[in-house]
């Protein structure tokens, strides 16, 4: 199947199970909303005829094909252009992938085992595979930028805990911190993050583990996706699941020295829970109600609930009220897991031992979605925003910027006579 069929049907895939969950929300509200949805823009598209829908869906699968993931290459490491024989050797292939778990040499960490291509033992491909028969997980989690406005992509990850790899050195006094390392060519540096020790090795209850990922939605991750083997650190911005992984160093340095810090990134800052649109009418004809979607990223503090607002431009909004905390919120549906997770996954079912019972999960998307009132001619500013598991409305709490984006999400809606 040709890459664009194979996007058509997905999209039209996905439109259907979206179109039916919330026509149920506004068929639950009463006879005047299911009608007014039947009449919306969203409820009466063809997705076949209807082009520009039909393009916004594609987007909207839950979990993100491989094709449209959105890889970043802040160390240059150039790997996407690179012919399978190169990849070879350089050893981001399983064949040849191998991972250096070693002491820093600038400090002074007591390890028993160092593992090392220099010394004939480091972890490769089938030390990792065994790893996996023991330890693996599988999970659900976004991987967005620290600055990002969009998720790069949304994915369901195995690998295998970082911690099982860490006690293979068997290290004994001194480890305080842990930095890993991604492929570098030449002599640029290498793209690197750091965790403390401790959290590699005791995350919170219920939340998983960093892992050393090796599949991406069921499938073993490329080299243009940052494979055979990259970091994932649960509730964390990417700037932590560096791709591209062959050196991990344990270090008695207790200070984060992570590449992104460079850039004025605060990389400590675990996930935050926002909002966003993703289909917002531009324009609507007066008087008739229109239907609305989104997603909102679940952060650290969870989600409970998602809001929209309609504000008339002819009054704008206080300077001294930037996060739109008086205005007149309403409360959108939150819609339930997909029976069809897309992704490419097989008959779109989740890979065995991916836990979604607790909905939302934390560190993932959910789809939400409203019915915008009847409006007279004019035009509106339209926003959307949170309220994490604290009770707290998005921006807060952790509004400054370098820390993850937060910002209220505003469009203008054009209602024409």
């Amino acid at each position: 199947m040709l890459v664009a069929e194979y996007r058509m049907k997905k999209s039209e895939q996905w439109l259907s199970e979206h179109r039916r969950l919330t026509r149920r929300y506004f068929v639950e509200l009463g006879g005047t909303a299911a009608a007014a949805w039947t009449a919306s823009p969203l409820g009466a598209a063809d997705p076949v005829t209807d082009p520009r829908l039909r393009e916004a869906i594609a987007g909207l699968e839950y979990l993100t094909p491989s094709d449209r993931a959105f890889i970043l290459d802040k160390g240059k490491a150039g790997v996407a252009k690179l012919p399978p024989e190169d990849l070879r050797e350089i050893g981001l292939v399983p064949e040849s992938w191998s991972l250096d778990v070693v002491p820093d040499p600038a400090s002074d960490p007591s390890v028993e085992q160092p593992l090392s291509r220099a010394l004939g033992n480091a972890l490769d491909w089938n030390g990792l595979m065994r790893l996996a028969d023991k330890h693996a997980v599988r999970f659900l989690h976004v991987c967005v930028c620290t600055n990002g406005a969009d998720p790069y992509h949304m994915t369901a990850w195995e690998g295998v805990p970082l911690r099982e790899v860490i006690w293979l050195t068997r290290p004994k006094a001194n480890v305080r911190r842990v930095y890993y390392q991604s492929y570098h060519a030449g002599n640029l540096p290498p793209f690197q993050a750091s965790l403390a020790l401790g959290q590699i090795l005791e995350p919170p209850p219920g939340q998983v583990p960093a892992v050393l990922a090796y599949r991406m939605n069921g499938r073993l991750i490329p080299a243009s996706l940052g494979g055979p083997v990259r970091m994932v650190v649960p509730g964390a911005y990417g700037n932590k699941s560096i791709k591209w992984v062959q050196r991990v160093v344990l270090t008695n340095d207790y200070r984060a020295n992570d590449s992104d810090a460079e850039l004025n990134n605060d990389t400590e800052s675990p996930l935050k829970t926002r909002a966003r649109f993703v289909h917002a009418p531009a324009e609507v004809p007066a008087q008739t109600p229109a239907a609305v979607t989104g997603m909102a990223q679940v952060g650290i503090s969870g989600l409970s609930k998602v809001q929209y607002c309609v504000h008339s431009q002819k009054e704008p909004w206080p300077a001294d009220d930037p996060n739109w905390s008086k205005a007149d919120w309403k409360d959108a549906a939150i819609l339930p897991p997909p029976s069809d997770w897309g992704g490419g996954l097989p008959e779109g079912r989740l890979p065995d031992g991916i836990q979604t019972g607790s909905w939302p999960v934390r560190f993932t998307i959910v789809h939400w979605a409203a019915l915008l009132p009847a409006l007279p001619p004019g035009s509106y500013d339209l926003c959307c925003r949170t309220i994490d598991g604290n009770g707290i409305a998005q921006p807060m709490p952790r509004p400054l910027p370098r820390t993850g984006v937060t910002a209220i999400h505003r469009v203008t809606l054009l209602v024409k006579a």
